[in-house]
């Protein structure tokens, strides 16, 4: 079992940077690709961003565009999502997830395990 918590969630101003973190719980962290989805009021749950399980590779959804980097920290079972040139679009919960594949994670949405998620808010 893997438990995920988020962190640093928060308001934001449009243009502005934020990082959101994941922890994970147990010994198996470095075993598991690791990445983030958002969702939007009234709108579905979407992929974010990816990392492979040594971090070697990562994915990001088309409307990433540069903006944001994943990285993680095997050794501190932890996952961060760097966020700059916030847009008001960017507003969502955002949600750690963590799988066996980066690929079915990226482009399957495939998950064998979220966190609760990490509301963030980019004002105008």
């Amino acid at each position: 079992q893997v438990q995920l918590v988020e962190s640093g969630g928060g308001l934001a101003q449009a243009g502005a940077s934020l990082r959101i973190s994941c922890a994970s719980s147990g010994r198996t962290f470095s075993a598991y690709a690791m990445g983030w989805f958002r969702q939007a009021p009234g709108k579905e749950r979407e992929f974010v961003a990816a990392i492979s399980s040594t971090g070697a590779s990562a994915y990001f959804g088309d409307f990433v565009k540069g903006r944001f980097t994943i990285s993680r920290d095997n050794g501190k079972n932890t996952v961060s999502l760097q966020m700059n040139i916030l847009r008001p679009e960017d507003t969502a919960v955002y949600y750690c997830a963590a799988h066996t594949s980066t690929w079915d994670m990226a482009k399957l949405g495939r998950v064998s395990y979220w966190g609760k998620g990490t509301l963030v808010t980019v004002s105008s």
